[in-house]
């Protein structure tokens, strides 16, 4: 659909990217990655045309349409939500106009002939209509609103009542309705909530034409993405598959890469030990201007960084009581909007919460009337013994002094921590070298956010509030994040629509839908699989009036009548009994294999003191056993790695029936 060649763009001495080249086709999904700064934002407005590349050329086929989401939507407009949307599709309404004049002039047309002609050019109008996405716009529109979290009491409000996050999505609408050829979507799920996100997925992977996308969302870009385009310092990569595999490849070359530069490293010291040995030697002398030319031919290899894992050393929270806070009776209401009724739920220590449900279910409200920032009408937020909150909104960036360094900010924060952690914390959040000492005022959103962090988690709270904390975050930083709250030792509750954020954080799910929570304890996969199973579960054909029907006097009557089920579902049914067997049974080897390493852990603990050891006796007892415990140990990690390969053979079967 089009295609890029030799791209180069520099703004004075710094270069983004040189002799680049990309194509773009039909059912192509490019993710468009690299490091803040890199250029991401800068190509795409190259290949939308909106900006001149330094070098180079982009072709495209002829009449190829290209639709543009930028991270700030263009202006509304003060029309309804739905008018909005279906005016964007310019093609069709020229075309249902141009039909129209066909029609008129139809009705006035006496000769056949001229008939003819005009049913023919008006038949030809009627499948462009077609194609275009004209003949059912209403609907389509509309199923496009709705999937991008829209209620249907929203098509008719103005665009002037939506805040800029909503505007964002009606922006992002607006442009999936034109339907072009080729979609280039610049950080197009910062305003989208789980579901709307999930819903947008399922369309990239059927839309027709190419895309090119960049985001911060992992699993978005893996669940989307067939290529990828990365842009690194002092090249640009190219890979098939998604970010996940292009990080595995990357990890490989770079594994490659190390060891040629180490081979490199290697030869040249041997060059150079010979130069130094007979630099003065006469017989020699030829042989040395040979290696030392050798030598200066030598390209080095240059390792590109890799973010690595970083231990952060956060101040140890005060220990609480085993209830973190209770909500007993809650209730809450925005005006004739009764959002919670006799709301009640308690969080105990070490809950790692992730809050989830659909846009508009509460998360966010729930999550301030937890953190006591906002005020409840009924009931009682009742914290628990020696418990200290700490709340992270998008309003904390607000309050960092723009005069500050990063450094005096976290200094200010945390007189007591010293000079030397306070430094490495700010390493872990990516702040190398001169960049503790920018003001804030000169830092990035992004730099901002993880100032907030790092000041955030040295303050020695045991329970953590988080809304949307990946806001502003690229990949790079949403890992460190992860990192440091994995460090963290108090208990979580956030909000966010980072899955991979929920993956990596959350031990327990609780799930927000008609102002009532539910909870799921796990992790969010775990959660997912049992959303799964009930889904599945579910009832074929429940009955009409929601009763039991009377038993008849055979015993056979008290069954409700249910449609006869279909090979794929009874075969779904038997997989999903046989994928609960084996969650049990890893569950259970993993208690198991725990055990084991307690135990281990404490006979080694033993070893370290062989005064604790009676005899000789005494000591190869507890060798054999420390012997055994390993063996045990090593024979269930066997069993496990066997049974979890399994349990992903049973998980793709469930997906190929789901997708057939």
């Amino acid at each position: 659909m089009f295609y890029a060649s030799d791209i180069s763009k520099a703004y004075g001495e710094r270069s983004l990217f040189n002799g680049l080249e990309v194509s773009v086709s039909g059912g192509d999904r490019v993710a468009l990655i690299g490091a803040n700064g890199s250029g991401k934002t800068t190509l795409l407005d190259i290949l939308a045309g909106e900006t001149l590349a330094d070098t180079g050329t982009i072709s495209g086929r002829r009449g190829a349409t290209v639709g543009y989401l930028k991270q700030e939507p263009a202006p509304f407009a003060s029309k309804s939500l739905l008018q909005e949307v279906l005016e964007a599709n310019t093609q069709a309404i020229e075309l249902s106009d141009r039909i129209a004049e066909m029609r008129g002039a139809l009705s006035s047309t006496t000769t056949a002939a001229e008939q003819d002609a005009l049913m023919d050019h008006l038949a030809t109008l009627e499948n462009q209509l077609e194609a275009a996405g004209g003949i059912d716009r209403d609907h389509e529109a509309k199923a496009i609103l709705s999937g991008l979290g829209f209620k249907e009491n929203d098509f008719t409000r103005e665009m002037t009542e939506f805040s800029g996050g909503w505007m964002m999505r009606a922006e992002l609408a607006r442009l999936l309705f034109r339907n072009p050829d080729v979609l280039l979507l610049d950080e197009p799920t910062n305003h989208l909530d789980l579901e709307a996100n999930i819903w947008f997925e399922k369309y990239l992977s059927s839309f027709k034409g190419g895309v090119v996308v960049t985001s911060h969302d992992r699993t978005f870009l893996n669940q989307v993405a067939n290529r990828v385009l990365a842009i690194e310092p002092g090249e640009v990569v190219h890979h098939r598959g998604n970010y996940d595999e292009y990080l595995a490849a990357r990890e490989r070359a770079l594994e490659i890469k190390e060891a040629a530069a180490a081979r490199q490293e290697r030869e040249m010291q041997r060059q150079m030990r010979f130069v130094e040995r007979f630099r003065y030697k006469a017989t020699k002398a030829r042989q040395v201007q040979s290696r030392l030319k050798q030598l200066e031919k030598i390209e080095a290899i240059e390792l590109p960084r890799a973010t690595r894992k970083v231990r952060y050393s956060f101040p140890e929270p005060p220990r609480s009581g085993a209830d973190i806070i209770t909500l007993a009776g809650v209730g809450k209401s925005y005006g004739d909007n009764v959002v919670y009724r006799d709301l009640n739920l308690t969080l105990e220590r070490g809950d790692r919460v992730a809050l989830v449900g659909p846009n508009g279910a509460g998360k966010s409200t729930l999550l301030k009337i937890l953190a006591g920032a906002l005020p409840i009408d009924d009931g009682e937020r009742r914290l628990g013994h020696n418990v200290t909150t700490t709340y992270y909104a998008q309003h904390v960036l607000d309050q960092l002094d723009p005069n500050n360094t990063s450094i005096k900010e976290l200094r200010e924060a945390a007189p007591a921590e010293s000079e030397q952690n306070l430094r490495t914390i700010l390493g872990g959040f990516l702040f190398s070298g001169d960049d503790i000492l920018k003001p804030i005022s000169v830092l990035s959103g992004g730099e901002k956010a993880r100032v907030a962090l790092a000041k955030l988690l040295l303050q020695p709270s045991n329970f953590l509030l988080m809304d949307e904390p990946t806001n502003h975050l690229d990949i790079a930083s949403r890992e460190i994040l992860s990192d440091a709250l994995g460090d963290y030792r108090g208990s979580i509750c956030l909000v966010t629509h980072d899955r991979t954020l929920i993956r990596q954080v959350a031990n327990k799910i609780i799930e927000i839908d008609g102002g009532r929570p539910r909870v799921f304890p796990g992790d969010y996969d775990n959660y997912l699989y049992r959303k799964q199973q009930e889904a599945a579960e579910a009832p074929s054909v429940a009955d009409a009036n929601g009763a039991q029907p009377a038993a008849s006097k055979n015993g056979s009557g008290g069954r409700r009548s249910r449609r006869t089920l279909t090979p794929e579902e009874e075969q779904q049914r038997a997989l999903n009994r046989q994928a609960r067997k084996l969650a049990a049974r890893i569950d259970e080897i993993g208690v198991a294999i725990s055990d084991r390493e307690t135990q281990s852990a404490e006979l080694e603990a033993m070893f370290a003191d062989p005064g604790q050891f009676d005899d000789r006796d005494a000591l190869a007892a507890t060798g054999e056993r420390y012997r055994i415990l390993k063996e045990e140990e090593q024979s269930l990690w066997d069993e496990w790695e066997r049974l979890s390969e399994e349990a992903e053979d049973i998980d793709r079967m469930l997906v190929g029936l789901k997708s057939d």
